[in-house]
């Protein structure tokens, strides 16, 4: 599948799922495995909600020569 979420929007991610995450090892909650969820989708990239809207938060190329 194509990436469809571009750097400043990945690094978001990465950066929420940590937090999450650190809260729920911090509180002692499962809650914090939700931040796997953006995690995962900041390192791989690609938005499984962007799919149905054919949203892209990715930079378009030039093809200008």
């Amino acid at each position: 599948m194509k990436q469809n979420s571009g750097g400043v929007d990945r690094i978001l991610r990465i950066v929420v799922g940590g937090v999450v995450i650190a809260a729920g090892v911090y509180y002692q909650s499962y809650w914090g495995a939700i931040g796997l969820v953006p995690l995962l989708t900041g390192f791989m990239g690609l938005c499984p909600a962007y799919l149905p809207f054919g949203l892209s938060t990715c930079r378009v190329k030039s093809t200008k020569l």
